[in-house]
């Protein structure tokens, strides 16, 4: 995945500029990122704070290691049938 040009601190100090009163389109203009970016991460850090957003990133981080994890457990799981089943 593509890293972001902006820190999560970054995006909720600007998305807290929003809610105190500037207009979107100020903010998304001034950052230089689309609406629909402005809006995504609205939908994402929304409400949140710094610390939030960090500990929303280490369980995504932890929840990718747990994912790929498990697929290699699967496959390996996958190849002991094979050769189990097979006959010399």
């Amino acid at each position: 995945m593509r890293k972001s040009r902006f820190t999560e601190e970054q995006i909720i100090l600007a998305l807290k500029e929003h809610e105190a009163g500037r207009t979107a389109a100020q903010i998304y203009r001034k950052l230089g990122v689309s609406e629909q970016t402005f809006y995504r991460w609205k939908a994402k850090f929304g409400g949140m704070d710094v610390a939030d957003a960090k500990r929303l990133k280490g369980l995504e981080e932890e929840n990718r290691k747990l994912k790929q994890l498990v697929g290699e457990l699967a496959l390996d799981n996958q190849g002991l049938r094979f050769l189990l089943t097979k006959k010399f």
